[in-house]
């Protein structure tokens, strides 16, 4: 089943171009990991399908999905490590787009985010401040953050930065287990092309005047023989 279709699609700021004619679907199973060097438009395609820019050319086409029902965990968490909110409370902000006219959480709200407390094996630090954690337990509460907006496709913008080879394998893990076992759809900016960290069954590959998309395999392939 396909979520969502970019139909030639051209994205770029001022009218100016970064990114021309692309032409993909992201699937309901799909795991797409997105790499290319700094400034090959890897992060204006993420705002260009969660709407945050408008298209130059061509359209971004929802199947199946609400563009407000994806769930998103940026770069650069816009959560102050000071601010003195319990894991609990940021995780079930991230059910914001589930209220509707409601003002207040309902108990169904409050269940999704103890889920995925549950399934991120975090439940543990419910109580405790965002601002104890250690790096690897601060991203697994902003990934459930970003869970209890979706149940079908979760937009990761590099993830592991700055977490240690442990900390990484550890997020990288779930990750998988989320699309595996959960038929979340992923789509991940990385820096990262070891291929023991291209965990995704996909590759869109960025770089100017060049655009791929194919499976892992055709992607590692093509590498070597460049």
């Amino acid at each position: 089943m396909t979520l969502i279709e970019l139909k030639n699609l051209s994205l770029g700021y001022d009218n100016i171009p970064i990114l021309e004619d692309i032409n993909m679907t992201i699937e309901e199973n799909d795991f797409i990991c997105i790499v290319g060097p700094n400034g090959s438009g890897k992060s204006t395609l993420i705002k260009g399908i969660l709407g945050l820019i408008k298209p130059i050319k061509g359209e971004v086409i929802y199947h199946n999905l609400k563009q407000n029902f994806i769930g998103y965990m940026p770069q650069e968490t816009k959560i102050d490590s000071n601010f003195p909110a319990s894991v609990f409370e940021i995780v079930l902000s991230g059910t914001l787009n589930r209220l509707g006219l409601k003002s207040f959480y309902s108990k169904k709200e409050k269940q999704i985010a103890l889920d995925y407390l549950e399934i991120l094996k975090i439940d543990k630090l419910k109580d405790k401040k965002f601002q104890d954690l250690s790096g690897g337990q601060r991203q697994k509460v902003l990934l459930a953050r970003s869970l209890c907006a979706t149940s079908k496709l979760l937009i990761l913008d590099e993830p592991s930065n700055n977490l240690d080879s442990k900390s990484k394998k550890e997020l990288y893990k779930i990750i998988m287990n989320l699309n595996k076992n959960y038929n979340i759809a992923i789509i991940m900016i990385t820096h990262d092309l070891d291929h023991d960290n291209l965990i995704g069954n996909k590759i869109l590959s960025l770089r100017e005047n060049e655009i791929f998309l194919g499976t892992t395999e055709e992607f590692i392939k093509k590498v070597h023989h460049e």
